[in-house]
């Protein structure tokens, strides 16, 4: 198994929380350096933490904390030490800013460091960061992280589709990192231009920055003939880095020397078991700049409790994929399901090209669920009984899936709204009810 840096990745379980509980203490005392958390953390006496189940002693940090504390509220060291910035995108509310020192952005890149290398990527690979830049953090993140690593490195950003397939065939692209649904529509662009996506010399995939269904990640594989790795990170926690999976594919690495991690119920903030399916709770252990304490990130997963360490030998805790936000659920007819669900039903039936799109409305006073379908161009050769079948076999699979009965829609390949960054798989056309 291939290793950034076996002594820390594989460190004895008690040898890393102890580690833990020293970072958390020093944390503390560093964020009493903030505006925001001098007073936050009042009551709370760090010196008597004595493992790391003592974090659950401190309150919770929120997204509207950090908007309420936009812009240097949080920030525990002169401005003058601050080097690099980045922002959420704000168009949910005024923007979250998270500030970094140079040994910030350093941890940082030797995080994403290790996650490359345990996926038995290495320097002799080409690196495509097929990913937006600038004040998103999945540009820069990986890119630092590639570079140190020492594989040569090019910084393709997202859009101008033909370029990008351009670039992997002149220079002999072997790594990529991209949004599972972008990646999708360059492997379209691919055979619309007379290549086989297979003929590249690509030979892994990093997928990311969206939540997709293990049925999307085997798309992928099978359609690049590569091996798809599953990715976890949010900017308020650096960006990318936080965890990945390794050659094993049996849950993402939680790097814990960085990030101490909790699993609480989305709705009394209570501690849940491992095996629990709940809301991330993560404390940043190792930053300079602007440390956060357990940081309710609204992304739904589980700890992995299968009783047995992960045979790559890495110690760190593993986590499920990430089910999806908190306030991604969506309520139809009165039941509660989540837009990955219908992914998961939908990226089965090979028939089913790269795109979808689920729309939610009201009709007078009840509630209609319409999921739109793009197929493969062959299905639509005449046959309307085949289209018939698919569709009643489709509407069953979702209705068995999340107990609502949708209304699908198929369309030709490239009708659907496309996104180069996020995909914008739900349009919620209800309002506030």
């Amino acid at each position: 198994m291939p290793f950034w840096d076996k002594h820390i990745e594989t460190l004895p379980r008690d040898e890393l929380e102890a580690l833990q509980v020293k970072r958390l203490k020093d944390t503390v005392a560093r964020c009493r350096k903030s505006i925001f958390y001098r007073n936050r953390l009042k009551d709370v006496d760090e010196s008597r933490f004595t493992t790391p189940e003592d974090v659950s002693l401190i309150p919770f940090t929120t997204k509207d904390d950090l908007r309420a504390n936009y812009d240097f509220g949080l920030v525990t060291v002169p401005r003058v030490e601050i080097v690099r910035m980045h922002s959420s995108s704000g168009t949910t509310g005024k923007a979250t800013v998270i500030f970094h020192t140079r040994k910030d952005i350093e941890i940082w890149a030797d995080l994403v460091a290790r996650c490359i290398v345990m996926t038995g990527a290495g320097k002799a690979d080409v690196f495509q960061n097929i990913i937006s830049y600038g004040m998103f953090t999945g540009g820069l993140g990986f890119h630092y992280g590639a570079e140190k690593v020492g594989m040569l490195t090019i910084p393709s950003g997202v859009g101008n589709t033909k370029r990008q397939i351009q670039l992997m065939k002149d220079f002999n692209t072997t790594v990529f990192h991209a949004t599972p649904s972008y990646i999708l529509y360059v492997s379209e662009v691919m055979v619309q231009e007379g290549f086989d996506p297979k003929e590249f010399d690509l030979r892994i995939g990093f997928v990311g920055a969206e939540p997709h269904s293990e049925q999307t990640r085997q798309r992928i594989e099978d359609t690049f003939d590569i091996s798809a790795f599953n990715s976890y990170g949010m900017s308020e926690l650096n960006g990318p880095g936080v965890a990945f999976e390794c050659e094993e594919k049996a849950g993402m690495h939680l790097w814990e020397d960085s990030y101490l991690l909790e699993v609480v119920d989305p709705a009394t903030g209570e501690k849940l078991s491992p095996g629990e399916e709940g809301e991330l709770v993560i404390t940043t252990l190792n930053r300079e700049a602007m440390p956060i304490l357990r940081y309710r990130t609204g992304d739904l997963a589980r700890v992995i409790d299968d009783g047995e360490k992960c045979p790559c030998g890495r110690t760190h805790v593993r986590i499920s994929r990430i089910k999806g936000r908190c306030d991604d659920m969506l309520i139809v007819k009165g039941v509660n399901f989540y837009p990955s669900q219908i992914e998961d039903v939908l990226m089965s039936f090979p028939e089913v090209a790269t795109n979808y799109q689920v729309i939610v409305e009201r009709v007078g006073s009840l509630d209609s669920l319409t999921v739109r379908v793009e197929l493969h161009p062959k299905m639509f050769d005449g046959d309307l009984r085949k289209l018939r079948k698919l569709e009643a076999d489709i509407t069953k699979s979702i209705q068995d899936e999340i107990v609502v009965s949708p209304k699908v829609e198929f369309h030709e390949p490239g009708s659907l709204p496309r996104s180069e960054g996020k995909a914008v798989r739900v349009v919620d056309k209800r309002g506030k009810i």
